[in-house]
């Protein structure tokens, strides 16, 4: 963690909602480019919910040879610390991934950002998204040491599709976090064992993307979360790897997977991950159901919680310790 990295009493920001009627959100696009109907669509969900939503002015411009970018770097940039600079921003909404998220780091100021991470009533603002916005967490993580939410960004299909997503995003931004359970469906039990500490990670190919640079050198242990989307079994093979040379899977105390869609066969990736990981000998669940599940789960990211995987007993508590 930075040095000069805001003193954070995550413990204490556990025990109050997020989010109340009446706050603040900035919507931005720091990777991918969404459509305008999704758009509106999004602004309308955040708005039922009583919140005062401001979109950033970049989310809808076109790159202009990328497609696959919510417009040139400078833009997308601009939006997001527009976005967290604003005094009255309570929390800042990636509203969809894609690509491009690791491409705006090194153009940041951090400590103008550190500056401005606090709202008005004290408490650290918010960064939430998933995927691609993995980059984020992780930077926001070891410049700012701010709690994040990993959570499907309102922007994407699953929001419209999945109700389930829909009420479990909104009772992580207007419901306290400590206790909560978060434990998926199809969860089970790859190597048992207990374990507590910091929630890190996200996507494993945005985490192995991240070696070298400057937040992959802080490696912070506590519970890793994993998962990917639209990888083939070589190349998640390849990730695991790299995480485990630079540190990363050794240094933590316990591993949960999420989903892997679109990966291939799934039992293939199984029997991948059984081989790589118990001989870690730390605890691993297998399909949490975070990540790109159609109804995936939200993590809190940058907080500390307890993992108990025992073929009886599963659990994964926020704010708890064993």
């Amino acid at each position: 963690m930075s040095t000069s990295a805001l003193a954070v009493d995550r413990s204490a920001y556990l025990d109050t909602a997020p989010l109340k009627p009446g706050d603040r959100v900035r919507f931005v696009s720091p990777s991918g480019l969404g459509s305008a109907e999704s758009l509106e669509r999004a602004v309308g969900y955040y708005r039922d919910w009583g919140l005062d939503v401001v979109v950033g002015e970049h989310v809808l411009d076109p790159h202009p040879h990328a497609s696959y970018l919510a417009g040139p770097d400078d833009g997308r940039r601009q939006d997001l610390v527009e976005a967290w600079m604003d005094p009255d921003a309570d929390a800042v909404v990636c509203i969809r991934g894609g690509y491009g998220a690791m491409r705006l780091l090194d153009g940041l100021d951090w400590e103008q950002l550190r500056d401005a991470a606090l709202r008005r009533d004290g408490r650290p603002k918010l960064l939430t998204g998933s995927s691609d916005i993995t980059a984020l967490h992780e930077a926001f993580r070891v410049n700012l040491d701010v709690p994040t939410l990993f959570c499907p960004m309102v922007g994407n299909d699953v929001f419209r599709d999945s109700e389930f997503v829909r009420d479990d995003v909104r009772s992580w931004l207007f419901e306290s976090w400590r206790g909560r359970e978060i434990v998926g469906p199809k969860t089970s039990v790859l190597v048992p064992g207990v374990a507590e500490g910091r929630f890190t990670g996200g996507n494993l190919s945005l985490l192995a993307g991240a070696m070298g640079a400057r937040e992959s050198l802080d490696r912070p242990g506590g519970i890793l979360f994993l998962e990917d989307v639209d990888e083939q079994k070589y190349r998640i093979d390849g990730f695991l790897v790299q995480l485990g040379r630079a540190g990363r899977l050794a240094d933590a105390s316990g591993i949960v997977l999420g989903s892997w869609d679109n990966c291939g066969d799934l039992d293939a990736i199984r029997e991948l991950v059984d081989e790589l990981l118990p001989g870690l000998g730390v605890p691993v669940l297998w399909e949490q159901g975070f990540g790109h599940d159609p109804n995936a789960l939200s993590i809190p990211l940058n907080v500390d919680g307890a993992l108990i995987a025992q073929p009886d007993a599963i659990r994964l508590t926020v704010g708890a310790s064993l």
